[in-house]
């Protein structure tokens, strides 16, 4: 693989709002940290990528609206390499935005989306005809109203778009948004038959096929994950399903082995913030893919890439260039047992 990796989706800007504690409805909270960053499955993962490594061809297609926040989000991913020539900038709406509400106390985070520029973003913005890249990830699911739609043929319009880019030869991958709902089914199921790779956490992939993987008192359980891999590679994921937990991540090729890799033994005062943790992961493994390493050492990257991301209040200022990442893990370690 040398074209490099093409990012389409949600775009957006992160306002985080570090609070004492996350209020009941009418009492009040102290925010003692207020920072901006940028967000969403473009920005996150694109940046992402560019930073463990600027050698790479990195290239992100969504839709911004003309004020303040879409020229921020422009000359953050500029300033970072990444192509930006499939960002459409509207005047019909605003830029996509989430206040993102971080309790000090759990580090657990509550988000209040604005959809914006991102609801009016749909396929007549991707030029599949001029694609050229190895990889084409595109996210979220469920949270892209153009994309989410039904189709007659391929189920959801996100799903065709998938097969029209498979069609060129370029690799599929897709990431979806965790929501209370029950549009998994309906919305992301389809987009399995055209998708090379599928790398989500543990909530979506319950959500998705149904099964539990977490027992009464809330721990993991390996053959529930186990069970879920199956059924998604059931569903059509084609080669490799991703599961990433704050426990650790998964990684399995089609009739292989399941391969696990628990998360880095990174002490509570490292931890800073958890925006776009998620996003980093799927960035080290996309990487991985892209590089084409073993399943055991991609995890190793993936992980090591939402560590530090989590030492950063916001979802890209954790990243460090390949080198010094991959030092950061070796130097933090795992749990022992």
């Amino acid at each position: 693989m040398n074209k490099g990796i093409i990012i389409a989706g949600n775009m957006l800007v992160d306002h985080v709002k570090m609070c004492d504690n996350y209020p009941t409805p009418g009492m009040l909270t102290n925010v003692r940290v207020v920072d901006k960053g940028v967000g969403g499955c473009v920005c996150n993962t694109a940046a992402d990528i560019a930073i463990i490594d600027p050698e790479i061809n990195v290239a992100a297609i969504g839709m911004v609206g003309r004020d303040a926040d879409g020229d921020y989000i422009k000359e953050v991913m500029s300033g970072l390499g990444i192509d930006i020539e499939g960002v459409i900038t509207t005047d019909d709406s605003f830029t996509s935005f989430s206040d993102v509400m971080s309790d000090l106390s759990t580090n657990e985070r509550t988000f209040f989306h604005g959809r914006g520029a991102n609801a009016l973003f749909g396929p007549e913005h991707i030029n599949v005809d001029s694609l050229n890249a190895d990889i084409f990830h595109i996210g979220y699911a469920l949270l892209l109203d153009k994309f989410d739609e039904p189709d007659d043929m391929y189920g959801t319009v996100m799903a065709r778009t998938l097969a029209e880019v498979s069609a060129k030869g370029i690799k599929t991958s897709i990431d979806v948004v965790s929501e209370a709902s029950d549009r998994f089914t309906r919305v992301v199921a389809p987009c399995l038959p055209h998708c090379d790779y599928l790398i989500f956490n543990e909530v979506e992939a319950s959500l998705v096929t149904g099964i539990s993987v977490r027992d009464a008192d809330g721990k993991i359980k390996q053959n529930g994950i186990k069970d879920v891999i199956a059924a998604l590679f059931e569903m059509g994921v084609r080669e490799v399903v991703c599961i990433h937990a704050p426990e650790g991540g998964w990684y399995a090729r089609r009739d292989d082995t399941v391969y696990y890799l628990p998360s880095l033994n990174l002490t509570k005062d490292m931890i800073k913030g958890k925006v776009g943790a998620g996003d980093a992961f799927c960035a080290g493994m996309l990487y991985s893919l892209y590089k084409e390493f073993d399943p055991e050492y991609s995890l190793r990257v993936a992980g090591a890439a939402a560590g530090c991301n989590l030492t950063e209040k916001n979802s890209i200022d954790g990243l460090r260039q390949f080198d010094k990442m991959m030092e950061f893990e070796s130097e933090i370690g795992y749990p022992t047992v």
